[in-house]
Parts: C-alpha cells; sequence; structure tokens
C-alpha cells in the first residue's frame, strides 16, 4: 500500500494502516491486527503466568504479524512490598471516607480479589517480573505505559524487540531518544489513563520536532477516536495514532455489558481528569467515588500505589454486580465519537475511509 496512510511506522512494522490499538482485551488486539493495524495489549493487571498464556494465544493467531505488550515501569512505588504490606499503609482517614463512600452508596463488596491486586504498578518486583516474561517471549514490541524504559533498551535490542516509550512532555521525549528509545508515544491531556497536562495538538508536533533528526517515528495519543483524528495526526508530523478508548465497546471487547452501555452514553465532559482512582493523574469517566473525592473536606489522594488499592474495592464491586451508576472506566476526551458496538474490523475500516476521505477533499481542487 502506499498513499497518506503509509507512513514510517508501516514501513518499521510490515504493517498496513498507522493505527495502534491499545486494549486489554486480546480479541481486540488479534481482530485489529488481522485487519491490518496494530495492537498492544495492556498487560500490567495479569501474573507473569497469564502473560505468558496471553502472548501464546495472540501468537497463536496472528500468522507472525507484530503485536506489543504494554507494562508499567513504576519508580516511585516501593521495590519490593506484599500486597498485606501495602494494605495496611493506608492510613485510617482515608479508610473511613472509603467505607462512607460505600455506605452511602450501597457498594456491595467484590466478589472476586480486585484484579490490581496484581498491578505491576504496586512495587518495583512485580514489574520487573512481568516484564521478564516479555524479555522470554521476545514479544516484537514493548511499550512503556508509565515509566522510562531507559535501562532496558540494551537487552531489548539485544534479542531484536522495539522499545516504545510513551510520554506526556517533551523533555521525556527528548530523554528517551537519546537513550535509544525506537518510537515515541506523545500522549496529550486528552488521554485516558495516565497523562499529562499538555494537549494533543502541542504536544504532537512538539515531539515531532525533536524526534525529527533521530528519524524515530511519533505516535500521537490523546482523544483519537475518528479518521479526522488520524489526518489530523499525520499533518502535525506523526507517523500514527495511538487509540485506546475507541475499542472499549467493540464486539470483541470483554468489558461489561452495562459499561459499554455507559461509555457509549458518555460525552467529553463525562470525564474527570483525577489523581483520585491511582493517586496518579488520570482521565476516567466520572462517577459517585471521583464526586466525593472532589468535595469540600475530602482527604488528599493517598500517593501511589495506596490510592490504587483503596479504590480498588469500589471499582470491583461495581463491575462484579454490574452497578452501571458506580462504574467507571478510563476514557478519553474523544469518547463522544464511541457510539454503538461495532467489530474491532468495521472500526478501523471506518477510520481509515473517514482519513482518506480528508485527504481526497484537501487534494480534490
Amino acid at each position: 500500500m502506499s498513499g497518506p496512510l503509509h507512513t514510517q511506522l508501516c514501513e518499521k512494522l510490515g504493517i498496513e494502516y498507522p493505527v495502534v490499538a491499545f486494549t486489554h482485551c486480546k480479541d481486540v488486539a488479534v481482530a485489529v491486527i488481522n485487519a491490518g493495524g496494530f495492537a498492544v495489549l495492556g498487560e500490567a493487571l495479569h501474573t507473569p503466568d497469564q502473560i505468558a498464556a496471553d502472548i501464546k494465544w495472540i501468537k497463536e493467531r496472528i500468522g507472525g504479524k507484530p503485536f506489543g505488550i504494554d507494562l508499567v515501569l513504576p519508580s516511585s512505588v516501593p521495590q519490593e512490598k506484599s500486597l498485606e504490606e501495602l494494605l495496611a499503609m493506608i492510613p485510617k482517614e482515608h479508610r473511613d471516607f472509603e467505607q462512607m463512600i460505600g455506605q452511602k452508596y450501597n457498594v456491595p463488596d467484590p466478589k472476586i480479589p480486585p484484579a490490581i491486586h496484581v498491578w505491576g504498578g504496586l512495587d518495583q518486583k512485580r514489574a520487573l517480573d512481568q516484564l521478564e516474561v516479555v524479555f522470554d517471549e521476545r514479544v516484537p514490541v514493548f511499550a512503556s505505559g508509565l515509566g522510562s524504559p531507559a535501562f532496558l533498551l540494551k537487552r531489548a535490542h539485544e534479542l531484536g524487540m522495539q522499545v516504545w516509550g510513551l510520554v506526556g512532555k517533551p523533555r521525556q521525549a527528548r530523554k528517551q531518544i537519546e537513550a535509544g528509545t525506537d518510537v515515541i508515544i506523545a500522549q496529550g491531556y486528552d488521554a485516558a489513563g495516565h497523562t499529562g497536562n499538555i494537549g494533543t495538538f502541542s504536544i504532537v508536533p512538539q515531539v515531532v520536532d525533536i524526534a525529527r533528526e533521530a528519524k524515530v517515528p511519533v505516535i500521537a495519543a490523546g482523544g483519537v477516536t475518528t479518521g479526522r483524528h488520524l489526518a489530523a495526526a499525520l499533518a502535525l508530523g506523526a507517523d500514527g495514532v495511538w487509540t485506546g478508548s475507541l475499542w472499549l465497546a467493540s464486539r470483541e471487547s470483554d468489558v461489561n455489558l452495562p459499561l459499554k452501555e455507559r461509555l457509549i452514553e458518555a460525552e467529553t465532559d463525562d470525564t474527570v481528569y483525577s489523581d483520585c482512582i491511582s493517586g496518579y493523574t488520570m482521565r476516567t469517566t466520572r462517577c459517585p467515588w471521583h464526586n466525593e473525592w472532589l468535595s469540600e473536606g475530602a482527604p488528599e489522594p493517598l500517593k501511589p500505589p495506596l490510592q490504587s488499592l483503596l479504590s480498588a474495592d469500589y471499582i470491583q464491586g461495581s463491575l462484579d454486580y454490574q452497578r452501571k451508576d458506580l462504574m467507571t472506566e478510563a476514557a478519553g476526551q474523544g469518547i463522544h465519537y464511541v457510539k454503538e458496538m461495532k467489530p474491532a474490523r468495521q472500526i478501523l475500516s471506518d477510520i481509515v475511509e473517514e482519513a482518506l476521505d480528508v485527504f481526497d477533499r484537501f487534494t480534490a481542487n
């Protein structure tokens, strides 16, 4: 394929379209890869054994095509702590506030242990144990969703792996490029999950300017949910787009059905940028948990990873009992354009067709 959508990223990966799907669902990842895009599977909430099994499952279904795994590499959390030790570090004031929210909104207790209990962001040892699996399996692309991957570049490159770094500030991009990171994901404030405070249209061209001399591809992230966003990102100098919210309500997605409905109903101003979920600033859909933590008299959210552990029972209970009124999910400001449950292949096709229409319109005269 040639044309406006055939970029340096397509050449680097051997893919047809410069669209990267970030997803926690392996079915979505496989569908996007087999439709000509690229997918990065978020595995930070899985044990090393689960990660190994997911990698094997994907490899069996994509016929040798490349794929990526995303983990977190936290530097500000303990080097090694048991779950019990971490839970014991939560102050009584914060535990009392959590219980007040539970009683006020009749939040059910989880049926199963919260997924966050195995999150790689709890301590550095967990993250490194997860990373070892990615090395053992020689995953084609490793993406660092939180923290700098500089320390692992030499080993990854010796194994023939690419390393991608997600940044929210231009200076972070400069450091990662100087260290040898293969691809930079420039993520704007519009994005879901853990993000910085610079807008997508501001950070992407700045990072492109930094990366140009080193010929490092830049992927634009933050609010990307349409073909117009893809065309705009390429116009800003990016080599592709990183999409996440777009796939949450797809047919293949394993997201809880009431939560899919909640996401389809959501508008841009239903997302909120706060540190009350994990202790890091992140964008999620607003829920009663946010309202209480943002109210006057609420305690200051705890530092990572303790706030994640404090919010875990609320989040897991809402999912286990399908309490749509309580649910929250990481979602970007482009969520307005997620309006129906479509197959992942169709979602990718729609983005590509719309982007090509944009370029055709500009060249028509």
